[in-house]
């Protein structure tokens, strides 16, 4: 993503807040003065700050929000996961694409709960607010949007008990620099989580969905050759540990309604939008 400039994570906010106020009214389409008296800022602000963030009109990113658009995008992305399957791309041990490697803790290093790991973590403002994010030696073991209230060494711990943690931003700031500032890497992200074979089956599906693609449970159940394990899919999809990276945010129900989202729904109808109006 080449279009974020430095102060879009100060300006989420704000834009949280027309976002739950867009989707709340998606069906009456609201024109521009209705949002910006809503928010109590000027027609011309409320459009600058939107450009800023989203690189697209309030408007534009409305039209994201409506039924027909999440109808469309599912048909187009139906066919682009089903030619991946074709071609192998969701298979165990192939290195997906080009821009993240995903790499399972083994059964050895989950049981140990990270004795002897270390793990370096940072907080860093992002386009979706601020984001914890924490890599071994092994690549990249979590990035969680932060609620008020979460103290991120004890979401690490949760995961890694007996692991030895770093707070080092510095170290951390460059994934972040990568992941949501800079154009596609010349190297590949490494990704490094416990999950087990059906969650590995599924996140790797979900990196078959392009920026902008949407995605049903049902479909990815599909894909990985379950077709009636929607159910199971959709708590692997709320398993997913690294927010954003692997895009559990592109998937929503066959309705077009959004579904569930751990990081909360607001920020799911931001980054579907946001994505919807990028270049990828």
């Amino acid at each position: 993503m080449t279009k974020l400039p430095a102060d879009s994570s100060r300006d989420y906010a704000r834009i949280a807040e027309a976002i739950a106020w867009l989707h709340a009214h998606r069906r009456e389409q609201p024109e521009l003065a209705a949002l910006a008296r809503q928010l109590n800022l000027s027609e011309p602000h409320l459009q600058r700050l939107f450009m800023r963030w989203a690189g697209i009109s309030p408007k534009r990113f409305l039209q994201s929000l409506t039924l027909e658009y999440a109808r469309t995008q599912l048909a187009a992305t139906r066919d682009v996961l089903s030619l991946s399957l074709a071609a192998g791309l969701s298979g165990p041990g192939r290195l997906h694409d080009l821009f993240v490697t995903l790499d399972a803790v083994s059964p050895g290093e989950a049981k140990s709960g990270g004795l002897g790991l270390t793990i370096r973590y940072g907080v860093h403002p992002t386009p979706f607010g601020e984001a914890l994010i924490a890599a071994s030696a092994r690549g990249i073991c979590k990035l969680h949007f932060l609620a008020d209230g979460d103290d991120p060494e004890s979401l690490l711990r949760a995961d890694w008990p007996f692991a030895t943690l770093h707070a080092d931003a510095a170290a951390t700031a460059p994934l972040i620099a990568t992941i949501f500032h800079a154009a596609r890497p010349t190297a590949p992200l490494a990704l490094w989580v416990k999950g087990s074979n059906f969650q590995f089956q599924v996140w790797r599906a979900l990196l078959a969905i392009p920026p902008g693609g949407l995605t049903t449970y049902r479909t990815l159940a599909e894909t990985i050759g379950h077709p009636r394990a929607a159910r199971a899919v959709g708590n692997a999809v709320a398993a997913n540990p690294l927010a954003y990276l692997i895009p559990c945010h592109r998937v929503i129900r066959e309705s077009g309604a959004l579904g569930g989202y751990r990081w909360g729904l607001v920020r799911k109808n931001a980054i579907q939008g946001w994505e919807s109006g990028g270049d990828g």
